[in-house]
């Protein structure tokens, strides 16, 4: 084994403060809010229903892309990831793959010995929350106020 080195890459959530969600004008601060309050057909995922972009949310993550000197992608898109959670309403998670917002940054950091190390930003991206299951007597219930809160995601190389 002592031929194996550890190295780990972090994949990072940041849940993002915004007022409204990801892609609707739903409250976004559903945290010990009664289930299921905050919630609209977007997020729900009703037939006819159509997104629309959190502006705030892509110019934060624009912001976290300058800050760690990463380069911004001029032409960005949102894809579908489908997979089937029961929190997860529209069977699918909007997120971004292969155009994300923000890609290839660094960021200097120094150990207590005051050595330089270099941490290499993969990408930044965003994407929609899901919702959540509870899990009380015995049932599971979903509380979908969470669905469709704004998530930056940050991923490292595997630099640590």
């Amino acid at each position: 084994m002592s031929d194996f080195k550890t190295t780990i890459g972090l994949e990072i959530h940041v849940q993002l403060a915004t007022k409204s969600k990801m892609f609707c004008r739903c409250n976004n601060e559903a945290f010990q809010k009664e289930p299921n309050t905050t919630v609209c057909p977007i997020c729900l995922a009703m037939p006819g229903m159509l997104p629309v972009t959190n502006k705030q949310a892509v110019e934060w993550t624009i912001k976290t892309g300058l800050a760690l000197n990463c380069e911004i992608n001029t032409l960005s898109k949102f894809d579908r990831k489908h997979y089937f959670y029961p929190d997860l309403p529209k069977g699918y998670q909007i997120s971004q793959y292969d155009q994300p917002l923000c890609k290839a940054g660094k960021l200097e950091i120094r150990n207590e010995k005051g050595e330089a190390k270099t941490i290499r930003f993969n990408r930044i991206h965003l994407e929609e929350d899901a919702g959540k299951l509870i899990h009380k007597n015995g049932a599971s219930l979903v509380d979908l106020n969470r669905a469709g809160t704004p998530l930056m995601e940050i991923v490292t190389e595997p630099d640590l």
